[in-house]
């Protein structure tokens, strides 16, 4: 898996090419959900495998937990919804946030994939490309030598990119003639 803080700065970068102005809460459910599919790894505790439909990787990785996930936050938490931002957009980008945590691992060059299609299959994937170092799962692990690595590799290609990312989004926004905004 990526680690928490990518999944996070994937989520803001896409969030940077929805309309301007949103409120801080929009920036915070967008990170929120980029991280949340990883809580699965409570599942170790309670004797899930890592390949089970409930383990690491499976049924929280999925695009249909996305869509879901999305689905509960846009209309339990934004219920009355955003100004100036209508609820297909807000499920647009918190569907997209979730999502690029599936997307994000699946590039990883560990584990045993992503379960893209739970529930309906556990057949687990990795894209043809895997230049990202897995993350140590667990705090402890993490900050060690390894996690050190894995963040090396990760502002290569995470931070970086989700940065220009970010910038396009807010260039192809203030391009926008003022009457489309």
């Amino acid at each position: 898996m990526a680690s928490a803080f990518s999944h996070a700065i994937a989520a803001l970068s896409i969030g940077a090419c929805f309309p301007s102005g949103a409120p801080k809460r929009f920036w915070i459910a967008g990170a929120l959900c980029s991280v949340l599919p990883d809580l699965d790894v409570i599942g170790f505790g309670f004797g899930l495998q890592y390949g089970d439909p409930l383990g690491h990787r499976g049924l929280t990785h999925s695009l249909a937990f996305a869509a879901a996930l999305a689905a509960l936050v846009t209309f339990t938490v934004f219920r009355a919804g955003l100004p100036g931002i209508n609820k297909r957009i807000l499920f647009g980008y918190l569907f997209l946030a979730t999502a690029s945590h599936g997307l994000l691992d699946a590039m990883t060059d560990g584990g045993l994939g992503v379960a893209f299609f739970a529930p309906f299959s556990n057949t687990r994937y990795f894209l043809p490309w895997t230049p990202i170092h897995v993350s140590p799962i667990g705090l402890s692990r993490f900050f060690t030598d390894r996690g050190l690595d894995v963040l090396k590799s990760e502002v290569i290609w995470i931070w970086i990119p989700a940065g220009l990312l970010a910038l396009i989004g807010r260039g192809l926004r203030r391009a926008q003639p003022s009457s489309s905004r």
